[in-house]
């Protein structure tokens, strides 16, 4: 019996020092994983990002990589200079329905401010309610993008300007027809002289005014910027630890650098859907080079948790989604990597920077956390009196 009790506390007394190790561990490995976030927050919120860690980049990514900061200064073209005047005249036909064929469609109709300059719908509305292929990208920030749509077949604002209201199933209107409307309103010659020197309404003035309107639409500081310049209170452990895994093991950085989150480059993610109903060919119906099949323009991450839903085609919703589908490698399904379009086989290559990252769910959380911070407060902007 002395033996049995003697037992039982030894039994104890090892449970005891088992469980007091055990503890002692634990918060070793938390004040260790507490240490790192705090260096971390240091280093990041220094205000100098040559003391960062260094990115993990794959070597295809390096010719285009810019790192993550603060939105440059807004270059304005030569040919198209920046006035008060201009922008209030292209906020001014932003806003009018009157450029498309019904008079009741207008720019604004799929890029609304209180809605990140989107619409949040998987494909827009046009004209006899038609839906639209894809989905209507922000066109926050577009004042850094060096090419517009998806596929970039516009090459600059001025030009993709005058496309949605020629797009038969958008704004349905020719161009010429749309100029000689707003031609024939008194109360756009004043405009137009103040904008341009002369009150006469040409299509190529209507280009230049709807993109300096556009152009002045820019993010204004997010929790990011200011965290990056010194305020390191502001991120949580999950925004810090979001952020040194976007630039390293999430490999995210890859194709979302530069102040503006996009490389501005055309990648295979693996959502064209080849030979599925739902295909698009993407860039390849701009190129016709068999390599662009499935290749859709980088979007920027800039109030990306207000954007959705996200892809060229809507197809996801919540983020977290999509976090889980890089994470697992962007697969992509074999009977839906090929078609043959206008007598011409084409495959879908994805990237071959996308592979599976092996997050953790919790690092899924964090990275999530940190996308969180490139958003900003929701804009509210009087739409103009229209001119009569």
């Amino acid at each position: 019996m002395k033996n049995i009790w003697s037992w039982i506390l030894i039994i104890v007394i090892s449970v005891f020092v088992f469980n007091n190790c055990l503890q002692k561990n634990v918060y070793n490995e938390m004040s260790k994983d507490q240490s790192f976030i705090d260096k971390l927050r240091s280093i990041y919120s220094s205000g100098n990002s040559s003391t960062w860690p260094k990115p993990t980049l794959d070597s295809k990514a390096v010719p285009h990589f810019s790192e993550i900061g603060h939105l440059p200064k807004i270059e304005y073209p030569l040919d198209n200079p920046y006035s008060s005047e201009k922008a209030l005249l292209g906020k001014t036909l932003f806003y009018d329905p009157r450029l498309s064929g019904s008079n009741q469609i207008a720019c604004a109709s799929c890029h609304d401010p209180e809605l990140a300059w989107t619409d949040n719908k998987t494909f827009s509305f046009g004209h006899d309610r038609q839906l639209g292929s894809r989905n209507a990208m922000t066109i926050m920030n577009i004042a850094y993008a060096t090419s517009l749509f998806w596929d970039g077949r516009a090459e600059s604002i001025e030009k993709q300007s005058h496309m949605p209201i020629e797009d038969l199933k958008e704004m349905n209107e020719h161009i010429d027809i749309a100029t000689d409307k707003i031609a024939k309103i008194k109360g756009y010659e004043i405009l137009f002289e103040k904008a341009f020197g002369s009150g006469k309404v040409t299509k190529e003035k209507i280009a230049k005014a709807i993109a300096t309107f556009e152009r002045t639409l820019v993010s204004p500081q997010s929790k990011f910027d200011k965290f990056i310049d010194g305020q390191s209170s502001l991120f949580s452990d999950n925004e810090v630890m979001g952020l040194h895994l976007f630039r390293t093991k999430a490999q995210c950085i890859n194709c979302h650098n530069s102040g503006y989150f996009s490389n501005n480059q055309f990648e295979n993610d693996g959502t064209a859907l080849l030979g599925s109903k739902q295909q698009d060919l993407g860039r390849y119906l701009v190129t016709r080079n068999p390599d662009d099949a499935g290749k859709f323009r980088v979007p920027t991450l800039r109030e990306v948790t207000r954007t959705g839903p996200w892809m060229h085609n809507g197809a996801f919703t919540p983020l977290r989604d999509i976090l889980t589908f890089y994470n697992n490698g962007s697969p992509e399904a074999p009977k839906k990597k090929s078609t043959v379009y206008q007598g011409i086989t084409l495959h879908s290559k994805k990237s071959e920077m996308l592979r599976p990252l092996n997050l953790t769910v919790k690092e899924i959380e964090q990275l999530e956390a940190f996308l969180g911070t490139l958003s900003t407060r929701m804009q509210r902007l009087t739409p103009p009196k229209l001119p009569e």
